[in-house]
């Protein structure tokens, strides 16, 4: 009898074993996350964008002579399939009778000779049944029917008759499903905003027991017009780099890429995976001088705000950002400045291929509010200034002009009597190039 393979979920991804979502009233069958991209080997598949025939182009608009799909991509991501091992003779038909008298019957229906009655060979009769066939005579032996794998679900979305399906759809929606579609069968990346994120129930294998276990995960939501697309927070971070829940809460608003892993068009869902398009853009940014070199101004997107520090993504690169990386000015709260979806220039400082390691900066775009100062705030001079920060018995000011001034309190005054936000009358006192600061002494409250 013909045996099953079945491909587990740690060989096709560790991360995502036994994956299945389940809606908050329906549960729903369990699904996996591809680890990489999967290859377009089925009938009907579409070519990927990442053949020869089809060149991509770069993000600056030159053309791209690099392959445009990174090779441990190639990987087939379905959950459960099932192949058949090269069964042995004897599992898939009876065995060839031999020239012994002690041979099994042959089923009736098998055409040959007609037998001769003779003295020697009776005519074949229920008294009489055939004990041997020598195989000369070419009678064919039925091989026992082949059990077909069931099937994943991306042949399952070929099966699907999407004329009838998007048959009674507006523009805008079939629209929307045809965006999806193309994402799914070729692994191109969608942009939407986050508008929620929610708990879900799901089943993960561990990889301890092997057991199934159940699991609440919250899944960011991404409504392109009528569609809900989920993705879990497992499809949201490399493994490695997970963060916690609250980041993901906080990303209410955020602009991300995200690539369709699966797709329910009966139930008018579908899952997708934001690690998948960051790995793609990762791969894209490294094979682009124009884009990694030292210098190179590029464009960063708010994940989520926090007071000290924000998360930033630079084609593919999530990195982490406090206010030195932002502005010179200093900021008591990065969230009365910044917000999730707000895009911004930065200007790259290093890149390290090997280990994929960026650092960007934004403040660095525009020039140094320190430079000049010296003439525009030489030393004993008054100014107007706000209160930006305390930190260590040090009140930090901003000038209007954008320049930060390190301040000490006059004898006759308390820090109790100052607070963030308070404008008030400075005199500066000097100037360390090295250090690009001013100081100076907090006289009094405007």
């Amino acid at each position: 009898m013909a045996r099953k393979k079945t491909v587990s979920v740690e060989e096709e991804n560790p991360n995502l074993e036994g994956l299945n979502l389940t809606e908050p009233e329906t549960a729903e069958e369990a699904y996996a996350f591809p680890e990489g991209l999967p290859e377009h080997s089925e009938e009907g598949d579409f070519p990927s964008a990442d053949t020869e025939d089809a060149p991509q182009e770069s993000f600056d608009g030159e053309e791209n002579d690099q392959p445009d799909t990174p090779p441990e991509e190639h990987e087939t991501g379905e959950f459960a399939v099932e192949t058949m091992e090269d069964s042995s003779e004897s599992e898939l038909a009876p065995e060839t009778p031999s020239e012994s008298t002690d041979s099994p019957e042959v089923s009736d229906n098998i055409e040959g000779p007609e037998p001769l009655e003779t003295a020697d060979h009776p005519a074949d009769t229920a008294e009489n049944p055939v004990e041997d066939i020598p195989e000369e005579t070419g009678a064919v032996i039925p091989e026992a029917p082949v059990p077909v794998p069931p099937q994943n679900d991306r042949q399952s979305f070929y099966g699907l008759n999407f004329n009838e399906l998007d048959r009674d759809l507006t523009a805008e929606e079939r629209q929307e499903w045809n965006s999806i579609y193309a994402s799914y069968r070729g692994r191109s990346a969608l942009t939407g905003t986050i508008i929620g994120a929610d708990p879900h129930s799901i089943s993960v294998r561990s990889k301890e027991t092997g057991q199934m276990e159940r699991r609440t995960m919250y899944c960011a939501i991404v409504i392109p017009y009528r569609v809900r697309v989920v993705i879990p927070a497992s499809e949201m971070w490399e493994a490695g780099h997970e963060r916690p829940d609250f980041v993901l809460q906080n990303m209410v608003g955020a602009t991300i890429d995200f690539i369709i892993i699966k797709v329910d068009r009966e139930s008018g869902f579908a899952i997708g995976s934001r690690r998948l398009a960051a790995r793609s853009q990762r791969y894209f940014f490294a094979h682009r001088p124009s884009l990694c070199r030292e210098g190179a101004r590029l464009k960063c997107r708010l994940l989520s705000v926090g007071p000290r520090r924000c998360l930033v993504e630079c084609h593919g690169h999530d990195l982490n950002m406090t206010q030195r990386d932002l502005r010179y000015t200093a900021i008591p709260d990065l969230r009365n400045e910044y917000h999730p979806g707000q895009e911004l220039d930065c200007v790259v400082k290093s890149y390290d291929p090997e280990k994929e390691a960026l650092r960007i900066s934004v403040k660095e775009t525009e020039s140094n509010p320190f430079e000049g100062a010296e003439l525009r705030h030489p030393a004993g001079s008054r100014r107007q200034a706000v209160i930006a920060g305390k930190y260590g018995g040090g009140v930090f000011c901003n000038l209007p002009d954008g320049t930060v001034c390190m301040c000490n309190y006059s004898y006759q005054h308390e820090d109790s009597d100052f607070l963030v936000g308070d404008t008030v009358i400075l005199v500066v006192q000097r100037h360390e190039r090295e250090k690009r600061q001013m100081y100076g002494k907090i006289l009094s409250k405007w």
